[in-house]
Formats: structure tokens, sequence, C-alpha cells
């Protein structure tokens, strides 16, 4: 079974935002990504980092544990909150025809300080961006 810890971020709300993926099996680290998304917000920036992992493992395992520190993203996924943003219903319709590719899916919370590499990731997308913007400015 894949490990997938994702986070995403954002620097204001909506601001500068980005994701950070790390897919692991049996310990072993299969993937580290990041990207930078645009201006979103960060619950935007969660669900962006759920959809994108799942589209990336999809041909690498059947079984999949998604690992995220937004209590939000992993209470609607599990059914536990309702999902009510009109943006977040648009990705989450992606991510339920994607978790279509899954045998086997869970969700579960974590504390942010074990999440600390996919936030680093994230962050290290962003921090890429403000110093290429402060490169070209110079």
């Amino acid at each position: 079974m894949l490990e997938v810890n994702i986070d995403g971020a954002s620097r204001g709300n909506p601001g500068l935002s980005a994701i950070g993926i790390i897919v692991k099996l049996n310990d072993n680290t299969l993937l580290e990504h990041y990207e930078y998304l645009g201006i979103r917000t960060n619950n935007q920036a969660e669900y962006e980092s759920l959809r994108r992992a799942l589209e990336m493992c999809s041909k690498l395992d059947k079984e999949i544990t998604i690992f995220s520190d937004s209590e939000l993203l992993i209470n609607q996924r599990n059914s536990k909150y309702k999902l009510r943003n009109q943006e977040l219903k648009v990705i989450s319709r992606d991510i339920s025809i994607l978790e279509k590719n899954f045998e086997k899916i869970l969700y579960k919370h974590i504390p942010r300080e074990k999440n600390s590499k996919a936030d680093k990731l994230a962050n290290r997308a962003l921090n890429e961006l403000i110093k290429k913007n402060t490169e070209l400015t110079r």
C-alpha cells in the first residue's frame, strides 16, 4: 500500500499557493513532487494537493493511504464534515472520479509536525518562485 503525505501552502488567503507530495512504499520514497499553483486559498491548495497525488499514484498501486495535516480535507473526504464551498466542490468532483482508480483509499489526519517534509516541499515551490521573480526584477 502506498503511503502519501500531501500538503498545500498559501501565502495569503487567497495568495500565492503551492503543493508538496511525498509518495512512499515500504518506507522507501518513490516520489517527491512540488508545484506552484497560482493564487488560491489554503483550502484550495490542500484539495489540489490531493487531486495531484491521486493523479500521480493511480498507475503505481491500487491501495493508498493519504496523510494530511488538513483536518478539513480529511474529515470532508471521510464524510465527517459537509462540503459547502463551491470552489472546493469542483475539485472534490475530480477527486471522486480519481478515487475510482483505486481499490482502497484511507484518509488519515496527522499533526503538522508529522507532515513537515510535504510542507517543506510546498514551501520550496513558493520560495523558488519568489526568488526567481526577485532576480528578474533586479
